[in-house]
């Protein structure tokens, strides 16, 4: 069993890879249709239209135009999210996202980080580098 740490991947807009990241989330959900009918003693059920959202951590890099840059909020963007890296065979996940939300936050006793939040527009596909 292969075992990867997060400091392994990497998340690309495109063929950019986002600079500083620190933690990313990829969510994918599925809604259900009821079909039960009258008479039925259990609810029933069929799988309906699948949607994935994901956030995006980083720490801010304003001269990171490509990357961070290129996600403004309404943009459509192509997302490459590579748990353990993006050398040949390592498995990705990608697909066509909006951008639904940026913000930025700085303390006096840390960084100033950026986040991102996304709103999968299709399909999510799981492929290989």
């Amino acid at each position: 069993m292969a075992v990867h740490t997060g400091s392994e991947g990497t998340v690309k807009v495109g063929s950019s890879v986002i600079a500083e990241l620190k933690s990313y989330t990829i969510e994918e959900s599925g809604d259900t249709i009821e079909t039960t009918a009258l008479g039925d003693t259990s609810r029933t059920y069929v799988a309906g239209l699948k949607t994935f959202t994901g956030t995006i951590e980083c720490y801010w890099d304003e001269t990171d135009s490509s990357g961070q840059g290129a996600m403004t909020v309404g943009s459509q963007i192509t997302i490459n999210f590579y748990p353990e890296g993006d050398g040949a065979g390592d498995t990705y996940y990608t697909g066509s996202a909006i951008i639904t939300g940026r913000s930025v936050t700085g303390t006096t006793d840390g960084t100033v980080d950026r986040s991102f939040t996304i709103q999968g527009t299709g399909a999510l596909s799981e492929t290989t580098v």
